[in-house]
């Protein structure tokens, strides 16, 4: 028997060892560590396929599509993103406008410790997030935002406020991960520009 044809059939061994929601998990695992390590442009099939150590084949057994692998994997983000915000901003007792400034905070803080994921996430083109599932998972977070910023501006159109605050941090996140705010606004950190951007948004604080 060749090298090739022994690995083939310890790897098709492997895979059918392992449980049908075992391998799955350890796929999206897999998407999440490359995503993390070399960006959104490394996540395809047969790279996660090959660092998972199973047939380039197999991924398809749960992910019929590459789309269905991403979105799953970007779906592990957004639980992230809502696990860290939920942890810092917690209950209502204090007022929505610091509870804002948390949320922006973790929000931007995760955008730039996480850029690969941040991008992926955010890939409504590529990810196709109303039939995959994704819309589900990255909604609640704005949900929450639209409700803080209903506190905050109670006479305004929540929904349009929240949409435009939260344009105006994906922006920050962005233009600040490449260098351009700093060198723009000579600023050495991003809470001053978070805090500048509720201002515009909510009105200045009484």
């Amino acid at each position: 028997m060749s090298e090739s044809s022994t690995h083939e059939s310890a790897t098709h061994e492997s895979e059918t060892r392992e449980s049908e929601t075992g391998l799955c998990a350890r796929l999206v695992d897999v998407g999440v560590e490359l995503v993390a390590r070399e960006g959104a442009q490394a996540l395809t099939l047969r790279e996660i396929a090959r660092r998972a150590g199973v047939s380039h084949g197999a991924p398809r057994r749960y992910f019929p599509t590459h789309l269905e692998l991403l979105s799953a994997i970007a779906r592990r983000g957004f639980a992230e993103l809502a696990r860290r915000a939920t942890a810092e901003v917690g209950d209502d007792s204090a007022p929505a406008r610091e509870q804002l400034m948390a949320l922006g905070r973790v929000y931007l803080e995760f955008a730039l410790d996480n850029r690969g994921m941040y991008e992926l996430m955010f890939r409504h083109d590529l990810l196709e997030s109303g039939h995959l599932g994704l819309r589900d998972t990255s909604l609640p977070l704005f949900g929450r935002l639209v409700e803080l910023v209903g506190r905050a501006r109670p006479e305004a159109d929540a929904r349009l406020v929240a949409g435009a605050l939260w344009a105006n941090l994906h922006g920050i996140a962005q233009l600040w991960g490449w260098g351009s705010l700093q060198l723009a606004t000579g600023a050495d950190d991003f809470v001053r520009l978070l805090r500048s951007a509720l201002d515009a948004h909510l009105g200045d604080e009484a």
